[in-house]
């Protein structure tokens, strides 16, 4: 009996050792896919912003997409994390953030959490970032990611009317498509403050805007066209 318990803990421990391995030569499968993506997909294509690069360097991608998808995780694709929405190609992400013009003393509106991944890289290069999630169910899964963050607030509430609670603030990214500019979320942002968003009614018919808000309205700056969810929410105005 002793000689077989042996047995079993000595496969067990094996097992274990195996498993760890496993995860460790996964670990380092993805960390290379990192580097590759923000070399081929980011840097190359423009992207220079320093921060920027880092932070994309240090968000594991991979654990902000569903278990089928990881293997996909750092393709130069948005890839779909349920519910009819997705998470954006890295290439946008990085340009969205380096858009914004970022730095450490600032808070920065997002709106359409979704997996998070947007959030997390944020969070290297600000104060503090307020989330807002309209789905009750991506809310709750998102969250517990972003547990990891502790400079990253997220609530559940239709994003279309902001989040006034915090306003307002230095900046706000938007990650679905209105088809207008919100008065809401200009309302909500500081003087001199800067907004990225898309804006259009149909996905295949949108373009990625700058919006700084001056003393005598807003200046608009396109900066691509793109393809986003919309927006979706009770607030128009």
């Amino acid at each position: 009996m002793i000689f077989s318990n042996q047995n079993i803990i000595t496969k067990k421990l094996i097992n274990m050792k195996e498993s760890n391995t496993v995860k460790d030569n996964r670990g380092k499968r993805f960390s290379a896919a990192r580097e590759k993506m923000v070399a081929g997909q980011i840097a190359s294509r423009g992207i220079e912003n320093t921060g920027v690069l880092e932070a994309m360097r240090k968000v594991p991608r991979e654990i902000f997409v569903p278990s089928g998808y990881r293997d996909c995780a750092y393709e130069d694709r948005p890839l779909p994390i349920g519910m009819g929405q997705t998470i954006s190609q890295p290439y946008i992400v990085a340009l969205m953030t380096e858009s914004l013009k970022l730095d450490q003393s600032m808070n920065v509106l997002e709106i359409g959490t979704g997996s998070g991944y947007q959030s997390a890289v944020l969070s290297y290069l600000v104060r503090k970032v307020y989330s807002v999630e309209i789905k009750k169910d991506l809310f709750e899964g998102t969250r517990k990611i972003l547990e990891n963050y502790p400079n990253i607030e997220i609530s559940n509430h239709d994003g279309s009317k902001g989040w006034e609670k915090y306003a307002p603030y230095d900046r706000i990214i938007v990650t679905a498509a209105p088809d207008h500019i919100p008065r809401i979320y200009i309302d909500q942002l500081k003087m001199g403050g800067i907004m990225v968003i898309p804006v259009g009614f149909s996905s295949w018919n949108q373009e990625l805007l700058k919006v700084i808000k001056t003393s005598r309205g807003i200046k608009k700056i396109k900066i691509c066209n793109v393809a986003f969810v919309p927006l979706t929410g009770k607030r128009k105005a």
